[in-house]
């Protein structure tokens, strides 16, 4: 605006009143001073409303298509967000970093909120909502997950009923709750079933391509390999699939594979995955909407949501062969 009042030999609050279709400006002065905002493209800068929700979606990794489906849900929920990627072991104050920002509220997606954490968003009093926390929250931190035990219980149920019996199941980090909660349903299932639960068929990745593959390899290494494997992700899925080409076996008549998470690639994998429906991007939007209604100072029906899963039975898994 400075460098377009020089050109006009005018005063910047004279291009101020233009820009802004002030009344009180000679109509010879308005059309010269538009014709170089004009050829300048000068863009005004919108001042946000105070009503606008604009919030920070913090991701401690940003490198997946499982992020990509949280964040769509998220944008679908009517709120105005802006991305980024925090690590947890950083020293940065990553509240204050929020407050500083002009932040209406956060979502916090797969993270801890540690006691520092919470004091710090206390003080703040920045409302923030947890997607697929890692451990439980505090009483007073809402969160949206996810039934991750009905999920491993369908999938490890599914590859039963087939006939399998030799079932390994390839969890996410141990510390992790969803993980956790997996492989408690993959237990339940053997349970149910009469069959005893073989501790050298319960492995932990990372929830990554190339945990599943590591992990795989190892499986199939055994004397006694399994006849089907339990990823605790899509992803890990798609790297037990590799690991058992790599091994010359063929997916499902020698080895069954079951992921969780019905990514849109599952559908597209060779052969098409069977998986377990985690409602991802539902689980952005119920978020979103819990953090609108904080944000207007709404009090929640509910501090944890978790929404439903469900098998997606595709050509991964058959009886076994032998």
């Amino acid at each position: 605006m400075a460098s377009i009042a020089a050109a006009a030999g005018v005063s910047l609050p004279t291009v101020s009143k233009v820009v802004n279709g002030k009344a009180d400006v000679a109509p010879a002065t308005r059309a010269h001073v538009q014709q170089l905002l004009d050829a300048h493209n000068y863009v005004p800068v919108t001042r946000r409303p105070a009503e606008d929700l604009l919030v920070d979606v913090v991701f401690t990794a940003l490198d997946s298509p499982w992020a990509v489906e949280i964040l769509r849900g998220v944008t679908e929920s009517g709120l105005e967000v802006v991305v980024s990627s925090q690590s947890r072991t950083s020293d940065v104050d990553w509240v204050q970093a929020l407050v500083a920002g002009g932040r209406r509220g956060a979502l916090v997606v797969t993270s801890r909120l540690t006691a520092a954490d919470q004091r710090r968003l206390g003080r703040s009093k920045l409302p923030v909502v947890v997607i697929d926390p890692v451990d439980m929250p505090g009483q007073d931190v809402p969160s949206v997950g996810a039934t991750n035990w009905a999920g491993g219980l369908a999938a490890t149920e599914h590859l039963v009923e087939l006939g399998h019996r030799r079932i390994a199941v390839v969890g996410g980090p141990q510390a992790y709750l969803c993980s956790r909660a997996r492989i408690d349903g993959y237990r339940a299932a053997l349970e149910r079933a009469g069959i005893a639960v073989d501790p050298t068929l319960v492995v932990h990745g990372t929830f990554r391509h190339q945990g599943g593959y590591d992990q795989a390899q190892a499986l199939l290494a055994l004397p006694d390999p399994p006849t089907a494997i339990f990823a605790g992700s899509d992803e890990q899925a798609f790297g037990v699939m590799e690991a058992a080409r790599q091994a010359g076996l063929s997916v499902p008549d020698d080895l069954s594979v079951v992921g969780f998470d019905d990514l849109p690639m599952a559908r597209w994998s060779s052969p098409p995955l069977t998986t377990v429906c985690q409602p991802l991007a539902d689980m952005g939007r119920m978020a979103g909407r819990m953090l609108h209604d904080l944000v207007n100072g709404r009090v929640l029906g509910s501090q944890r949501m978790e929404l439903a899963t469900h098998l997606v039975t595709r050509a991964s898994t058959a009886p076994p062969r032998r």
